[in-house]
């Protein structure tokens, strides 16, 4: 970025997707009759658990395995997760916290400017794809971060990245290849 517009972009985590293990069995009966804002799944052998603050929805198998989703930041994840366990323990299971880990992070950000999509993706044809047909963005993958970026020409990004700081480090490194194909400004 040149040094005359130093505007930051704004990026915004809306999602975080984590799991962690509980180290024992779980009766999701049990769960499903004793505990609160729950739903009990059997068709699928799991049940979804809801936490007000922070705000997540949790998958939980009988296996002990645990998917949390909605929180905004990975710390918020973190702590959902552990509320999540205090939780089960609370209802009689010996549940030990272990095995976190962040799987994904879903993020938004706005550029400044709207995208020539046709030409950002004959600039960066073997890791940019576009199909206009299929999807109105243009798919941007960053193999060594692990990240994808959807392009769409108004200039809106959707980021997934497996953390935070790939999240960002993507956008930061797409920004100049998108500041080359910017539309000109109708007048």
């Amino acid at each position: 970025m040149d040094s005359s517009n130093d505007d930051a972009l704004d990026i915004i985590v809306t999602n975080v997707v984590a799991t962690f293990r509980t180290r024992c069995h779980l009766n999701l009966r049990t769960i499903a009759l004793e505990g609160t804002n729950v739903i009990y799944k059997p068709e699928v052998g799991k049940v979804l658990m809801k936490l007000r603050k922070p705000k997540i929805t949790a998958s939980i198998w009988s296996s002990g395995k645990i998917i949390c989703t909605g929180a905004t930041s990975e710390d918020e994840s973190k702590l959902g997760a552990r509320r999540l366990a205090r939780c089960l323990q609370k209802l009689g299971f010996r549940v030990r916290f272990s095995d976190y880990k962040v799987v994904n992070v879903l993020a938004v950000c706005s550029m400044p400017f709207a995208i020539h999509l046709i030409d950002f993706t004959k600039n960066n044809r073997p890791i940019a794809s576009y199909e206009p047909e299929l999807h109105p963005a243009a798919t941007y993958r960053i193999k060594h971060l692990k990240a994808t970026v959807q392009v769409f020409s108004t200039g809106s990004l959707t980021v997934t990245g497996p953390n935070v700081q790939n999240v960002a480090t993507a956008v930061e490194q797409i920004y100049p290849l998108l500041f080359e194909v910017q539309k000109p400004l109708c007048k």
